[in-house]
């Protein structure tokens, strides 16, 4: 009798008219970090991954291999390669057997990334691949982050890519998927934008990106005949652990009918006769001989035995592959604008708390990406003002160059994350700190040199953004009085208050007016004598602090009877003296019941014990409890800012309070998004170990526990509250990397992030945002690898609170999110160089100048003549080009979101652009700009549209993102 487990394979093969056609890809997973520093990988095997890949494939002219990440590759290129090495990369690259996949800095996290870091990463590797090559990549490789987001097809369809791989989504969902033939479809990423930017996506079965190990005939792992890489050294006889048996007489046949098995297994969840077999795995290929040597006897043994197995196999690149299935001409089920968030492994293992995993580092790499931001957009002002100095156009580029590379590292999926080693996330951190110190000399110079704030100082305020704004900025002095000017000697709305962070600073607020990229000059004056109300006051006014008594839960009595509330232009807010919590926020239509305070997740440890919490896995074995037991407050009324002070103390005794929260209300405003907008800092930690904090908003809201969450700062996804039998609490956790919000029919209540949070609603009317986490288990594979996550550091986070109709919150919150992450840049200086006034560069409200800057890379004027001035240019750098501008606009809002804004919008570029200079020429570009989009021919899956070119006028469509380079005279 035949074993059941058989009988498809049996069935396959007897259906199956051709024999199945398998595309073994050679690859090696290299992590940007993780457990080792990029220094210690390079050194035990980037390296020679490389070297000895490069050299097999010169010896046998049938070899392949597909090469993802490029910081690995470039520090090879630029350290380690020799001259020969690179002839035969290029020679390679020509013939197809090296295939460039991605083509990003990195393999980027797709759940906590915002997308104009994800855009800059592939930017920065695309410019690099093609500047050197000539090459383009057409595939993604996303093997390996922790879920799917949909705004991933929708950058790689923008960039030129014709095809899009996943495997890491929902084992239940995946299993659903094998079993009916659908791990393949058309991804339309975008609603709005639909068919014209959808992609082929190809789902990894249940076996991944790494060979099947099981041998039924070895103890060993099978096919990896290398073994696994040796840290710190690699070993010097060549013999490292784990080496899988050689391919022998003996072994040759068990080896060809173990693989031809799990061919066939794999065969039939999908619907060609095409089959990917990805031949690889983490830190592979350090030593391609013996791999090659090894699997060359196998497959000629399976080819030449190819009636019997019913299979021929061959090494391929991800291009044979997917162009073999392209040309299957098949019809593809299309999958909507749903991603594949939240990931669960198995039913208590919901990969949801790296959302929120090394808090301090998210936040530092976006403080870096908004840095950087601006940065490239005063370097094109100054550029084009001062074509020749006197600040040396190539000393600016690598300090720029720098930071770019910096944040595209750690959006590596296990960088931003917080999923690396603590060694790890220090490199990251340095990275960062040492490359944004740099751009900030870079900033200086272009001004003049930066000194401490003494007597009197003057500071350059500049707005980043493209739009007019208004809004105040937050200067940190060491006096109790100052008085603010501006540049044409005016008085300016100021306030100061003592600090709520020392006792020895005070904090002053300073009104300020920009025009979009336009920069202000203000001078701080701190008077030596006492300051007379009504005259040498000028216009700021000094702010006292209301202490309010102490409460302790245990005496909270009857609530909402003694409120005081704290007003503005847009809100009513109520504090309860009852408990000195938030009672109610009245906005302009109705009375909304919210309470704000700080809940913990005890985190199991014990491995012995239960289901555990760890850099990844979220796992609320226990519902969260209340996290303090007594409450102070201060008011501080102001007339720029009114503020409120929270502490929160763990135990009633307890002197130092374990959480704080500040509230800013923005008062005398009449600009909508600064008047709505409820400033919010917080500060908790060091956490008790197997601590998980949350902040829990709750409302008089009747959402039925559904949240709206954003996908890389892109778009909103509905996300309904889900039942499981088992993990419920943190499978519906999702990441908010800049807007979450709940709503009924009548109001919308969203919070604006920084940085990226893991995000829930888990009851009526309710949001809960986790901070912060600090934790540590038993579980042997993490203690290896130190990937316990024991966080020990103080976190100090910001959301903006935004309240209002929904319709009212659809038009301002994605505004209000932009002018969170991009705040003015405020820099101290000596005297200002005097110069000439910038004229502002102001879109439309529902356009946004998504990146200005100086690539400096050396593109070709067309690709046909840049492949030439390759083949003659020999190996020398090329010079960088400092007179192309890229810039980068896209469409905030969805199709249908708002009756005025969501319509396409059409702008003269060069009436637009005129405060930077004028413009000469403009040409739209790919995404990441290496293709003339004119020329840019994507695969048709029988969906796909193609987009045009058009000189000065561009009309930009909802959700659109056009890239142009521009030329000024």
């Amino acid at each position: 009798l035949l074993s059941t487990d058989w009988l498809p394979l049996l069935l396959l093969s007897a259906d199956w008219l051709e024999r199945l056609q398998v595309f073994v890809i050679p690859h090696s997973h290299m992590d940007v970090g993780w457990v080792y520093t990029v220094q210690e990988s390079m050194h035990a095997y980037a390296s020679n991954v490389y070297t000895t890949v490069v050299e097999e494939l010169s010896r046998v002219k049938d070899r392949k291999f597909i090469a993802v990440e490029q910081e690995f590759f470039r520090l090879w290129w630029d350290t380690t390669a020799s001259q020969w090495h690179k002839k035969q990369v290029r020679q390679l690259l020509q013939e197809g057997r090296l295939e460039f996949i991605i083509g990003g800095q990195v393999m980027h996290d797709e759940a906590v990334t915002d997308i104009d870091d994800a855009i800059l990463q592939l930017t920065e590797g695309h410019g690099f691949l093609y500047e050197t090559f000539g090459v383009r990549p057409h595939f993604s490789w996303h093997v390996d982050p922790f879920g799917a987001s949909a705004t991933t097809p929708v950058l790689f369809a923008l960039a030129g890519f014709d095809a899009h791989l996943i495997s890491r989504i929902d084992y239940d969902l995946k299993d659903d998927m094998q079993k009916n033939k659908k791990l393949q479809f058309v991804w339309r990423g975008s609603s709005s934008l639909g068919r014209t930017q959808d992609i082929f996506t190809h789902t990894m079965d249940q076996y991944s990106y790494c060979t099947p190990s099981y041998l039924p005939f070895s103890n060993r792992s099978g096919f990896y005949w290398n073994g696994v890489a040796m840290f710190p050294d690699p070993p010097k006889d060549g013999v490292y652990p784990n080496m899988s048996l050689p391919v022998t007489k003996d072994t040759l046949e068990p080896y060809a009918q173990t693989m031809v098995k799990n061919i066939k297994q794999r065969a039939q969840w999908f619907q060609t006769n095409h089959v990917l077999w990805p031949w690889g795995c983490d830190k592979q290929f350090y030593n391609a001989s013996v791999q090659f040597t090894n699997m060359d006897v196998l497959m000629n043994y399976i080819n030449k035995h190819s009636e019997e197995f019913g299979v021929t196999v061959q090494y391929a690149t991800l291009k044979d592959y997917f162009q073999a299935v392209h040309q299957s001409n098949l019809s593809w089920e299309v999958r909507g604008s749903q991603d594949f968030l939240p990931y669960s492994t198995e039913p208590f293992q919901a990969w949801t708390g790296f959302y929120a995993s090394r808090n301090v580092l998210k936040g530092v790499a976006r403080r870096a990406s908004s840095l950087l931001h601006s940065a490239e957009s005063l370097f094109v002002r100054y550029r084009i003002r001062y074509p020749d100095g006197p600040v040396q156009k190539e000393w600016a580029l690598d300090k720029l160059k720098a930071l770019r590379w910096a944040v595209s590292e750690v959006q590596h999926h296990d960088g931003i994350t917080g999923t690396e080693s603590p060694k790890v996330a220090d490199m990251y951190m340095d990275h960062l700190t040492q490359s944004m110190m740099s751009v900030e000399e870079l900033l200086a110079a272009m001004f003049l040199l930066p000194q401490d704030l003494a007597i009197s100082s003057h500071i350059i305020v500049y707005n980043p953004l493209a739009w007019n704004i208004t809004t105040y900025i937050n200067v940190s002095v060491k006096y109790p009085m100052a008085l603010v000017s501006d540049d044409n000697g005016l008085a300016v709305p100021a306030q100061i208050q003592p600090s709520a962070e020392s006792v020895a600073d005070y904090d002053l607020f300073i009104v300020v007016e920009l025009g979009g990229l336009q920069y202000r000059k203000y001078l701080i004056q701190f008077p030596q004598s006492k300051c007379n109300k009504g005259s040498s006051c000028g216009l700021t006014h000094a702010a006292r602090v209301v202490t309010f008594e102490t409460r302790n839960v245990s005496k909270w009595k009857k609530t909402g009877r003694r409120l005081l509330p704290v007003l503005n232009e847009c809100y009513k807010l109520l504090f309860d003296q009852e408990t000195n919590l938030l009672h109610s926020i009245t906005d302009r239509l109705r009375k909304v019941r919210i309470r704000q305070d700080f809940w913990e997740y005890e985190a199991n440890g014990d491995v012995h014990t239960g289901p555990i919490s760890d850099n990844y896995i979220f796992t609320a074995n226990e519902l969260a409890v209340l996290a303090y037991k007594s409450v102070a407050m201060q008011i501080i009324p102001g007339k720029i800012i009114s503020e409120v002070r929270q502490y929160f103390y763990r135990e009633e005794s307890d002197k130092n309070y374990t959480y704080s929260m500040i509230t800013r209300v923005p008062v005398g405003f009449k600009d909508r998004i600064l008047c709505q907008r409820l400033d919010q800092s917080y500060g908790m930690g060091p956490l008790v170990v197997n601590k998980e904090a949350v902040l829990r908003t709750t409302t008089s809201l009747s959402n039925n526990r559904t949240i709206y969450t954003d996908n890389n700062g892109y778009q909103m996804l509905k996300r309904e509250y889900k039942q499981y039998i088992n993990n419920s609490v943190s499978r519906n956790y999702y990441p908010m990397v800049r807007e979450a919000y709940i709503e009924d029919d009548s109001s919308r209540l969203a919070l604006l992030s920084e940085r990226a949070h893991g995000v829930a609603s888990l009851g009526q009317g309710q949001m809960e945002v986790m901070l912060h986490r600090r934790l540590w288990n038993n579980q042997e594979w993490n203690l290896g690898y130190n990937l316990t996550l024991n966080d020990s550091s103080v976190v100090q986070p910001v959301l903006w609170m935004m309240l209002g109709s929904p319709a009212a919150m659809a038009t301002l919150s994605q505004q209000g999110a932009l002018y969170l992450q991009h705040r003015p840049v405020v820099l101290p200086i000596d005297k200002p160089r005097e110069l000439r006034p910038w004229i502002p560069v102001v879109l439309p409200p529902n356009l946004h100048l998504q990146y200005l800057s100086i690539p400096g890379w050396c593109y070709g004027p067309s690709h046909v003549q840049h492949l030439q001035n390759l083949n003659l240019g020999g190996e020398g750098k090329p010079e960088k080009d400092f007179d192309r501008v890229l810039l980068r606009i896209t469409h905030l809002f969805e199709e249908g979101e708002d009756p005025v804004l969501a319509k396409p919008t059409t702008i003269n570029l060069k009436e637009v652009m005129q405060g930077l200079g004028e413009v000469k020429t403009v040409q739209e570009r790919s995404l990441t700009g290496t293709w003339d989009i004119s020329d840019l021919q994507r695969w048709n899956w029988r969906t796909t549209e193609n987009t045009g070119m058009i000189i000065f006028y561009v009309t930009i469509s909802p959700k659109q993102i056009r890239t142009f380079f521009i030329y000024f005279k």
